[in-house]
C-alpha cells in the first residue's frame, strides 16, 4: 500500500486593520473567505462556514460595542486548527447578555462564538483587548 504525502499549507497569517464601521464586517468576511479557500488541503465546508461566522460575529461586536476607531484581524492556520484574533482599543471584556428575541438588538454573537470555537480567550491590557478563537480546520 502506498501513502501519498499531501503537503499541509499552514501559510503565512492573514492580517488586516479596519476602520471600525459596518463595512469592516464584510471586508473581514472577504479576507477570511480568501484565506480559508487558499489553504491546502482544503478546509471542510462546514468548518469554513463556522470560521467565517466567528470572524463576522467578533468584528460585528467590535463595530457595535467597542471604543476606538480601528480593529484588527489576524488569521493563522495550523495543522488542525485555525486561530482567529480580533483586537480593538477598548480594554473592557466582552459581556454576555440575554438575547433580544423581539427588538433585533442582538445578544446572540458572543454565545455563538463560544459554542463554535474549540477555545476562546480574551487578553486585556490598558490599551485594548484581543479575543482569540480556535476552530477546527
Amino acid at each position: 500500500m502506498r501513502t501519498q504525502h499531501i503537503p499541509l499549507d499552514t501559510g503565512p497569517p492573514a492580517t488586516a486593520t479596519f476602520d471600525k464601521n459596518p463595512a469592516a464586517v464584510a471586508d473581514a468576511r472577504e479576507l477570511t473567505r480568501g484565506f480559508v479557500e487558499g489553504l491546502s488541503p482544503a478546509v471542510d465546508g462546514q468548518n469554513a462556514a463556522s470560521i467565517e461566522l466567528v470572524v463576522s460575529e467578533l468584528v460585528t461586536n467590535v463595530v457595535r460595542h467597542a471604543r476606538g476607531a480601528l480593529c484588527s484581524l489576524r488569521l493563522h492556520a495550523q495543522h488542525d486548527v485555525i486561530t482567529i484574533a480580533v483586537s480593538d482599543a477598548d480594554p473592557r471584556p466582552p459581556q454576555e447578555r440575554a438575547p433580544d428575541l423581539r427588538g433585533g438588538t442582538g445578544g446572540f454573537g458572543w454565545p455563538m462564538v463560544q459554542h463554535l470555537a474549540r477555545a476562546v480567550g480574551v487578553t486585556l491590557d490598558p490599551t485594548g483587548k484581543t479575543i482569540r478563537a480556535e476552530l477546527a480546520r
